[in-house]
C-alpha cells in the first residue's frame, strides 16, 4: 500500500492568481499534516505556528516545507510538548525533537528514578524490563523523594503527582538536584497553566498522565532527547499561601482509596463486565480534581470561595459514584475494604 508523502504534486485546481507552484490551501495542508483545519487556525491566531503566503484573494498558501513543519508539531503535540513552546521552532528543531519519538528502541533501557505509587504498581504489574525501562528505585511521596534518589543518577527521574501544585516546585527541584537526574518528566491529572509553564522554565517536560504505559516511555525519550541545558540549574521558589477562604461544609468522607479501586480493577478479569473498571478511572479522575481544587492557590476572595465549592461539588460527586461502584462490585462479587 502506497503511504501520502507530505511533498505532492500542487493541487490540480489551484488556479488562484499568484499561486505559488506546490503550494497548498488551508485545508489540505491541515489535512497532511493531520490536523483538523480549525486547529490550525487557533495554532495561527493564538501561537504563529506558521506565517502562509496569500493568493491575489487572501487565501493562506502552504508550501512543501510548512506542511512537513505542521506534521512534526502535531507529533510532538500528541506527545506531551506544550504548542507554545514548539510553534516558531525551526525545521530542523523539530526534527531533532521529533526524533527520540520515532526511534523503536534505545541502544539500552532507560534509567529511571520514579516518584508516584500509582505509577510504580503499574509498572510492577506491567514489567518495566518489556518496556525499555530499567527501575533502579522508587518512592511513593515527593516529600521523601530527595533522601530517598540521592545520588542515584538515573537518565529520568519520573514524577506521578495527580493534583499538581505550586508547592510541589521547590520539591521537584530538590529533588532532581539530589538525584542528579539527566532528565525530568512530570505527569499530571489537574494543574494549573503557570506551576506547567514553571516547570517547564526548569527544563521539565510536562505532561497530562497517558492511559498507556508505552506513552510514558516515549515521554521518556522524548526528555532526553529534548533538555533546555539552561533550565537544568533554575531553582523553583514556592509562591504566597492561598489567601483564606470562607467556610463551606466538608466533602463527604472517601470510602474507596486508591488501592481499593486498584484492588476492584485487579479483580475485573475474572468477570465479563467492564464497567468496575470504568467507573474506577473516573473515580480516580473526580477524586483528584476534589484535592487539586481543596489545594488552588487562591488570588481573592471570590477566586477562594469558588474553588471551595468546586472541591464540595467534587465530592459530592464522587461520593455518589462510591456508592454506585460499592453497589457494583457487590453485584459483580469483587472486593471492598472491609466495614463497607
Amino acid at each position: 500500500m502506497t503511504q501520502t508523502t507530505l511533498s505532492p504534486s500542487p493541487p490540480p485546481h489551484s488556479t488562484e492568481a499568484g499561486a505559488e507552484a506546490g503550494a497548498y490551501r488551508s485545508g489540505v495542508a491541515a489535512r497532511l499534516a493531520g490536523l483538523p483545519v480549525e486547529t490550525l487556525r487557533v495554532w495561527e491566531r493564538r501561537y504563529g505556528v506558521s506565517e502562509p503566503a496569500r493568493s491575489a484573494h487572501g487565501q493562506r498558501l502552504y508550501s512543501g516545507a510548512q506542511v512537513r513543519r505542521l506534521a512534526l508539531v502535531k507529533q510532538l503535540v500528541d506527545q506531551g510538548h506544550p504548542i507554545r513552546a514548539l510553534a516558531r521552532l525551526p525545521l530542523q528543531q523539530l526534527q531533532q525533537l521529533s526524533e527520540p519519538l520515532a526511534a523503536p528502541s534505545r541502544a539500552r533501557s532507560i534509567r529511571l528514578a520514579l516518584v508516584g505509587a500509582p505509577l510504580a504498581r503499574r509498572l510492577a504489574a506491567s514489567g518495566a524490563d518489556g518496556l525499555a525501562l530499567q527501575l533502579l528505585r522508587s518512592c511513593a511521596s515527593l516529600d521523601d523523594a530527595a533522601e530517598a534518589m540521592r545520588g542515584l543518577a538515573p537518565d529520568v527521574l519520573l514524577i506521578e503527582a495527580a493534583e499538581l501544585v505550586d508547592a510541589a516546585l521547590p520539591l521537584i527541584a530538590a529533588v532532581r538536584q539530589s538525584a542528579g537526574a539527566s532528565a525530568v518528566v512530570v505527569l499530571y491529572r489537574f494543574c494549573s497553566s503557570a506551576t506547567i509553564r514553571q516547570l517547564r522554565a526548569l527544563g521539565c517536560l510536562v505532561a497530562r498522565t497517558p492511559a498507556d504505559l508505552p506513552e510514558i516511555v516515549m515521554l521518556c525519550q522524548a526528555a532526553l532527547g529534548a533538555q533546555a541545558p539552561a533550565a537544568r540549574a533554575a531553582n523553583a521558589n514556592a509562591t504566597a499561601a492561598p489567601a483564606e477562604q470562607a467556610a463551606l461544609p466538608a466533602p463527604p468522607p472517601r470510602q474507596l482509596d486508591d488501592q481499593a479501586l486498584a484492588a476492584i480493577v485487579g479483580a475485573v478479569n475474572s468477570v465479563s463486565c467492564e464497567c468496575p473498571r470504568h467507573l474506577a478511572e473516573i473515580l480516580l479522575t473526580v477524586g483528584s480534581f476534589e484535592r487539586y481544587s481543596a489545594q488552588c492557590a487562591a488570588r481573592d476572595p471570590a477566586d477562594a470561595r469558588l474553588h471551595q465549592e468546586l472541591n464540595l461539588a467534587a465530592g459530592q460527586a464522587r461520593a455518589l459514584l462510591e456508592a454506585a461502584m460499592q453497589r457494583l462490585a457487590r453485584a459483580e462479587g469483587l472486593p471492598l475494604p472491609a466495614g463497607l
